[in-house]
């Protein structure tokens, strides 16, 4: 998180006062200053290229800094889906781009070279199961916290999660529940706001779902906290909304490749025959987005998983479930083989 206060100046100061806070960010990502009124109003952004532009034209380097600055300068605006935005911004190569308030007062700087762009979702990520499957080692550590390249495999996720942008994250929790709570806290030391959702008796994959009374946003992306993958956040929810579904699932794609010739038979006829054939399947990646408003769908604290949403959906003519293919890099550490591949595959993948 960029302690955007470092990047700001108040309108009126000399331009040679602006060179100095330029000097002492000569480490910074981007030697960028954010102007400011006396109302903490963004009216313009200044670099070192602006001032020496300025020089160039007759400027005095005493003079004030609204005489270089850069007015039409960019930004993002809460409460708005800065999706596409953010990635023309990104693929101008600009680094640092303030997020303005109503008032157009800076909120927030982002990190392009870390933040991907702001998703307008919040994050639910399923983390209260035994893990039965991988004991010893869950019996005295949960399995999210379970150890994957030197950080818990749920802080994999999070982080992922934090790198496009969502800020606001619950985490359903059950067994071993204080480790989990524990280490990540309010989330603050991440920057972001994570609260827990405590199963009494387990919900299934999505029954904490209802335990959230409300959030900021009309979307909420669902996960189990056991998988490892550097799926793009981003072309997910961009699908989804080019979709128009009200609810996404990540799936799988499994190609299952037949050595002979298959027929295609109507009873003793043969119609016609494939030549050694590959067919593909697809399975549930335990990936989600979804409208908030769904989980009117099932009652608080009762068992509910996300497949009993998926049957409801498929089963309602005015609704729509899409599958999203995941063509990247995914694994459910569910077994022992999978935890060992997992420590493996860590020191190859790009996160």
């Amino acid at each position: 998180m960029i302690n955007f206060q470092e990047h700001i100046i108040y309108q009126g100061e000399e331009a040679r006062s602006a060179l100095r806070i330029l000097d002492k960010l000569k480490n910074s990502i981007s030697r960028t200053l954010f102007i400011v009124n006396t109302s903490n109003k963004m009216v313009g952004s200044l670099t070192d290229g602006d001032i020496r532009r300025g020089l160039l034209n007759g400027l005095e380097i005493s003079q004030p800094i609204e005489a270089f600055m850069n007015k039409g300068f960019k930004s993002i605006h809460e409460h708005e889906n800065n999706v596409q935005v953010i990635r023309s911004l990104r693929e101008a190569d600009l680094k640092l781009i303030p997020l303005l308030n109503d008032f157009g007062q800076i909120t927030q700087v982002l990190d392009l070279t870390k933040t991907r762009t702001i998703l307008p979702a919040a994050a639910l990520i399923m983390a209260g199961g035994r893990g039965e499957r991988l004991k010893p080692f869950t019996d005295t550590v949960p399995k999210p916290m379970l150890n994957v390249g030197g950080k818990p495999i749920i802080e994999h996720n999070i982080d992922r999660l934090i790198a496009f942008g969502i800020s606001e994250i619950y985490i359903s929790v059950k067994y071993l529940k204080e480790q989990i709570m524990d280490y990540f806290g309010d989330g603050s030391a991440k920057g972001v706001r994570i609260k827990y959702l405590i199963e009494e008796e387990p919900l299934g994959t999505l029954g904490a779902l209802a335990l959230i009374d409300g959030i900021g946003y009309d979307d909420i992306l669902v996960m189990n906290s056991d998988l490892l993958t550097n799926i793009d956040f981003e072309d997910f929810f961009q699908f989804y909304q080019t979709q128009g579904a009200e609810m996404a699932v990540a799936s799988i794609p499994y190609h299952v490749n037949i050595p002979y010739a298959v027929l295609e038979t109507d009873h003793h006829h043969v119609a016609s025959f494939i030549e050694k054939p590959t067919y593909t399947y697809y399975s549930n990646g335990g990936i989600y987005l979804l409208k908030f408003k769904l989980k009117s769908s099932f009652e608080k604290d009762s068992f509910f998983n996300a497949t009993d949403l998926m049957d409801n959906i498929i089963s309602d003519d005015n609704t729509a479930l899409v599958h999203y293919p995941l063509l990247c890099y995914w694994l459910d550490i569910g077994k022992h083989q999978d935890f060992i591949k997992a420590q493996d595959d860590i020191k190859h993948l790009n996160f």
